[in-house]
């Protein structure tokens, strides 16, 4: 079958009592065992059943197997947001004297978890410039216990290519870990382009119109201790495991990701093009343009698509400002891939708590607004757009 029939099509572990044909929501906490030793079995884990909704619940578990369908993964584990499956991976690799090596074009909470709340516990952030191969084979070392990339960086939208990343990572026996939440999973596959997880945050076009926070680990099972630390220490010692409601919605979600997303990466590239076109548009960062720097390279790894997710510059701060302020359509908010358009301006918002040289560091200008595609009629956004651009201060 196609990714978009296998997206409607997994079905159940176990058949339900009343032959619903979508996944009912298992709000039970707890779960009923026949004697003692069974009981004793499946908190041994000798039997994959559910024992406590905090750590297995049937409608998560239907989820995971979804995209374990979708992916062709060795095991999937779904957390209650992309930072906690962030969190969750990263904690998995990681421990005191190790050392991460990663880019400063992170996602901001990405960043300070690196910089900050894992350096605490005694972890190295190394951060480099991960498209200058040479550049990472002199940071990876005996201590290294990953590569850390973003697949296309928010908002830099820059593309490092995971197949030379991952000659240096399989050189040293350490796992190559992408978060790739901007072009959906079910684009590419990840194993070809050198991958062994992928971290995704399932709140961005897998929950179906921003209706459910969630996050992913997709685990390809080649490295099976870090497998077992994920689905034992991390769901069970964490309690960031995903709540059957939000698996439900995001259930609801896949069956209609694929017409979703390529509706929205479509208007994307066409708003891409336009606002290229308008003079008052320092430049424009989409990896589906001919003209970015790492187009040809996006187009190896991730096909055809290119993602709902545009930045543009204006001339300065306060035109973004104004900009911002004019929108009549496109609304002022954070998240990505919402059925609504979305716009926001990263360097004051996202990565604010951060200082003025972090941010430079980054990459992330003040003159740069981070634009959301929805599902709108993409000659509705023009025109939004034009105004907002076109009208005084």
């Amino acid at each position: 079958m196609k990714k978009s029939t296998k997206a409607i099509h997994t079905p159940f572990s176990r058949r339900d009592a009343w032959d619903a044909l979508q996944i009912p929501v298992y709000n039970s906490m707890a779960y009923e065992f026949d004697d003692a030793a069974y009981m004793s079995d499946v908190f041994a884990g000798k039997v994959i059943v559910p024992d406590y909704s905090r750590v297995l619940n049937p409608t998560v578990m239907h989820f995971e197997e979804r995209v374990i369908n979708l992916t062709g993964a060795r095991e999937v584990s779904a957390f209650n947001s992309g930072m906690a499956a962030i969190s969750a991976m990263l904690m998995s690799v990681a421990s005191a004297g190790k050392n991460i090596v990663s880019s400063k074009h992170m996602f901001g909470n990405t960043y300070l978890l690196v910089t900050r709340t894992l350096e605490r516990f005694g972890v190295e952030p190394r951060l480099v410039d991960l498209c200058n191969v040479s550049e990472v084979e002199r940071a990876v070392d005996a201590d290294t216990c990953c590569v850390f990339l973003e697949s296309v960086t928010n908002p830099q939208t820059e593309v490092a290519d995971t197949r030379e990343l991952a000659k240096i990572t399989k050189k040293w026996g350490i796992p190559l870990i992408a978060d790739t939440t901007i072009i959906p999973f079910t684009e590419f596959d990840g194993r070809k382009i050198g991958l062994d997880f992928q971290v995704v945050s399932s709140t961005k076009y897998i929950s179906g119109g921003a209706t459910s926070l969630g996050g992913l680990i997709i685990d390809y099972g080649n490295f099976p201790t870090i497998s077992e630390r994920i689905k034992k220490e991390m769901v069970f010692n964490l309690g960031g495991y995903m709540t059957p409601q939000a698996a439900y919605m995001q259930v609801l979600g896949l069956e209609t990701l694929d017409v979703r997303y390529k509706r929205q990466a479509q208007t994307a590239k066409e708003i891409a093009e336009f606002l290229e076109s308008l003079p008052e548009v320092m430049s424009v960062g989409y990896i589906g343009l001919d003209s970015h720097p790492n187009h040809n390279l996006a187009k190896e790894l991730y096909g055809d698509t290119a993602g709902a997710m545009v930045t543009f510059d204006l001339v300065d701060a306060e035109s973004c400002y104004g900009f911002i302020n004019r929108l009549k359509l496109i609304h002022r908010a954070t998240n990505l891939f919402d059925n609504r358009s979305l716009a926001i301006h990263p360097y004051s918002t996202i990565f604010v708590t951060l200082s003025d040289e972090e941010r430079r560091e980054m990459d992330v200008r003040p003159t740069t607004v981070r634009l959301s595609i929805g599902l709108e009629d993409v000659e509705d956004l023009k025109a939004d757009l034009k105004q907002a651009i076109d009208s005084k201060k």
